[in-house]
């Protein structure tokens, strides 16, 4: 069978068969689906939650590292090639790749949970010093570390698909390992990488696109009174498949564009205006402390685990260990957007902006939004209502709180929109990103296999929340646990061959340099004496032309 099939056909095929499983089984067994969802998210989080805590503080190591090193200079393009985009539209469109329905999900609810119930139960809850604690650790969900693990995923495509012109499939990135193999075994190996790579990528798209069903739903509820059933979910998948169906009929580039500018624009408006109506020095004031305090303690939280008590484990394994988990399963996604805008950067612009720029600004979210819940908590009038709420029912927290803001069934419309719009924009573009990585990475991926994916992803969507019981949560915390374990090890080798690369990529650098001109200039590295060096071409090229221009004259 393989042989009939082409490669990429073998890829759509095995991984698109997986997840039609995975939605059969659910639908058929419902309760022995949901048992196991359960079953693993524990069992994941206890064996392996420090996998994914060591994993992600060492790719931010080894993230920062690298753009330090040596090789920080090594361009993610030609050697003398420039950006494609300007600095101000590259840092726009990361500010728009680091806006997305999760922020918009967890940014009030995470501080307003973290304030009623504090991480590992350090201290009281309901207190001022919970209330600078949740700050301090949502601020850490959100910052460095989750980019770290979209970055080191972009930061591998972008050097194979612009420096080395190859395609950003993870095959190709592990061709150096999997060629060692016997030669039966090469393919199958390499259909099977990609495999995982496809199914951990729907995984994470399904956990974000679910996030934002259940807030919409929440919010319907919270309105108008709609069910919180399977049932309105249903609905809200089918309205979102079929703006997605017409958007990927009339085009991918302007839509995604129009829309990513839109939904920027709300979440910015939004952004304004709790800061400027709220209390706009308490919340300035809570994101320099935020700020501060998470810088203090970045290697405590990141490795922070409580193997000598028990007090502290449910907790990590339903905020870090499930942060983690989804940013690991979702990198491929983000990684092959914010690879695609970088084209021409080096790898230390990469590295500082990407780290830097779209953790600022979910902080910046987070600090707004979270910081003016907890003021109507410490000093307001909301009494314990907006932590009820929440506690509650996470997915109606923020339209709990626009309901104590003036304006707010305009304000909670605004919101429905912008987690709408989101929602039709990341299923187009992750169908988009999919279908490419079950085409052998083409540009123009076939319409069916975008369209089948985006109806795949739904489907999985809507099984992994059955699964997760009333509200679904667990059911997505489960599948991005589930998928993320084998991508980590993959991510490892994929590490491995870009050190190497990289290592090979500038000793060819100074072989090439050597050969030609017999030495260096003292003192310089590759690019500097690359630099040098053509400084000196174009010299000895203007004196040749002025050698040349005083001899016709003297002939003349």
């Amino acid at each position: 069978m393989s042989k009939l099939l082409s490669r990429s056909q073998r890829v759509y095929t095995g991984s698109a068969l997986i997840i039609l499983a995975l939605v059969i089984v659910g639908a058929s067994f419902p309760k022995a689906f949901s048992n196991f969802a359960t079953s693993a998210l524990n069992s994941i989080a206890h064996v392996f939650g420090w996998l994914y805590l060591l994993s992600v503080f060492g790719f931010v190591i080894f993230l920062v590292g690298l753009a330090l090193s040596r090789y920080g200079k090594i361009r993610l393009g030609e050697p003398y090639s420039q950006p494609e985009y300007s600095f101000f539209s590259w840092v726009s469109m990361l500010l728009a790749a680091g806006f997305g329905v999760g922020l918009v999900f967890y940014g009030l609810a995470e501080p307003v949970l973290h304030y009623l119930n504090p991480p590992y139960n350090d201290m009281p809850g309901s207190s001022p010093e919970s209330a600078r604690y949740a700050i301090q650790y949502s601020f850490f969900h959100w910052g460095i570390s989750q980019w770290a693990g979209f970055s080191i995923v972009g930061l591998i495509i972008a050097y194979f698909q612009f420096r080395k012109n190859e395609s950003g499939l993870v095959s190709t990135v592990l061709a150096p390992l999997t060629n060692r193999l016997p030669k039966p075994a090469r393919q199958p190996t390499s259909d099977s990488l990609n495999i995982l790579a496809v199914v951990a990528t729907v995984m994470g798209v399904a956990t974000s696109l679910g996030l934002g069903v259940l807030q919409i739903n929440g919010g319907l509820n919270q309105m108008f009174g709609v069910p919180d059933t399977t049932l309105w979910k249903f609905i809200i998948l089918g309205v979102m498949c079929a703006c997605y169906t017409v958007s990927s009929y009339s085009g991918l580039d302007k839509g995604i564009q129009w829309l990513s500018n839109i939904n920027l624009a709300l979440c910015l408006g939004l952004m304004g205006w709790v800061l400027f109506t709220g209390p706009t020095l308490f919340i300035l004031n809570t994101i320099v402390v935020g700020i501060g305090d998470y810088i203090s303690n970045f290697i405590t939280m990141s490795l922070r685990m409580d193997p000598f008590e028990d007090t502290g484990e449910d907790w990590i394994s339903t905020w870090t260990v499930f942060y983690w988990a989804w940013v690991i399963a979702w990198s491929p996604f983000v990684g092959t957007f914010v690879a695609r805008i970088s084209k021409g950067r080096t790898i230390r612009e990469y590295v500082m902006g990407v780290l830097i720029v779209p953790p600022l600004l979910a902080c910046g979210f987070i600090g707004v939004f979270g910081g003016a819940g907890l003021h109507m908590e410490l000093f307001g009038d909301a009494g314990g209502a907006l932590t009820a709420a929440a506690d509650k029912d996470i997915t109606s927290a923020l339209f709990s709180f626009f309901g104590m803001m003036p304006f707010s069934t305009a304000l909670s419309i605004l919101a429905m929109c912008l987690i709408f719009v989101f929602l039709v924009t990341s299923a187009d573009s992750a169908s988009y990103i999919v279908a490419q990585m079950t085409d052998e990475g083409s540009l123009e991926p076939p319409l069916y296999k975008r369209l089948s994916w985006g109806l795949l992803i739904s489907a999985i969507c809507l099984t992994l929340i059955s699964a997760g019981g009333e509200n679904g949560l667990k059911g997505l915390q489960t599948g991005s646990l589930l998928a993320a374990l084998p991508f980590v090890f993959i991510l490892y080798m994929m590490v491995f061959v870009l050190v190497r690369e990289l290592r090979d990529d500038r000793r060819r650098m100074l072989l090439d340099l050597y050969e030609k001109h017999e030495s260096m200039p003292v003192g310089a590295d590759a690019f500097e004496a690359r630099d040098i060096l053509n400084d000196v071409w174009d010299d000895e090229d203007l004196e040749d032309a002025d050698d040349e221009g005083k001899r016709s004259k003297s002939d003349s």
